[in-house]
């Protein structure tokens, strides 16, 4: 294994509305010796289990926004952080991190913590990588809720938007995650921004960031494409549970064009829930999104919160 670097803990320290108790796993199966960061809040015991996933170049704070709607009915909400982001791990060959690195780290969580009845919240890479788990975790997922996210299938050609961010991330390795949330987040405070940039100290800690664009599926033999493409047919077909989805229309690289592709691709989706104002880290209105859930559970989906 490369080399490793742990963000030092005095980096989280007073994070603006993120009370949230770190929890720690240094002993999942087939990742021995990283640690992966979670937040756990919530019964355990709960019927329902929200199972947060965040893309690039963010972390489980994107979520604190939605977290206490969640948990205020009494849900279990667990956000983990992919490695390289967040409060874990950050292996630093950027050749570590693959589809299958990052997928594989998912399930091993999921069972880790025995999760049950999961209602998958996701954004981003927590799309790319968490629409793919339902078809091989059949018992264990019952809801989707998608925001600004597609499937890597490698047989639909990358939007525009999406190469100019490629392209971007190449010319800036040392990006500022805070700055990048600030251009679409205007809202956003300082304090807030740099919470965002809190598990990033220096260049060296920022691989994973790097190094989600270049392994998005863009072609049919691409890794993770081939699975991608089963999970849509799967979801296409068989997918048995409810769904809601939410849409960032101001967002340039998977926006109104590529969700309503998506939903496409999901069984009974219904008409998604617009947001005119959010764009690509559509969570930052999270609270609107969170409520919008509740406010449509008589519209053929039965999420609650």
């Amino acid at each position: 294994m490369t080399k490793v670097l742990r963000t030092p803990e005095e980096r989280f320290v007073n994070l603006p509305d993120f009370p949230y108790d770190p929890v720690y796993i240094d002993d999942l199966k087939g990742f021995e010796g990283l640690r992966l960061h979670y937040v756990d809040e919530g019964p355990k015991n709960a019927d329902h289990t929200f199972l947060c996933l965040h893309g690039e170049p963010t972390w489980g704070y994107l979520y604190r926004k939605m977290i206490p709607i969640f948990t205020d009915v009494e849900n279990r909400v667990v956000a983990p952080d992919f490695f390289g982001f967040g409060r874990s791990d950050k292996p630093m060959e950027e050749e570590v991190y693959t589809f299958d690195f990052h997928r594989n780290m998912l399930i091993s969580f999921i069972e880790h913590l025995e999760l049950k009845n999961i209602t998958l919240v996701c954004q981003d890479w927590g799309g790319i990588l968490g629409l793919t788990l339902p078809m091989d975790m059949k018992d264990i997922f019952s809801r989707l809720l998608i925001m600004n996210t597609t499937l890597g299938t490698g047989d639909v050609q990358l939007s525009k938007g999406f190469l100019e961010w490629r392209a971007w991330v190449r010319k800036n390795p040392d990006m500022s995650a805070g700055r990048l949330l600030k251009l679409t987040c205007p809202h956003l405070s300082e304090a807030e921004c740099a919470a965002y940039d809190a598990p990033f100290p220096d260049i060296h800690y920022k691989a994973g960031v790097r190094r989600f664009p270049e392994i998005v599926p863009d072609r049919q033999n691409a890794p993770g494409a081939e699975l991608s493409r089963r999970a849509r047919e799967w979801l296409r077909s068989k997918w048995e549970g409810s769904a809601f989805m939410a849409i960032g229309m101001k967002d340039p690289v998977l926006g109104p064009p590529v969700m309503q592709t998506l939903r496409n691709d999901i069984r009974n989706c219904p008409e998604p829930y617009e947001h005119s104002d959010a764009g690509h880290f559509v969570q930052e209105w999270g609270e609107e999104i969170a409520s919008a859930v509740g406010g449509r559970t008589t519209v053929n989906i039965d999420i609650q919160i």
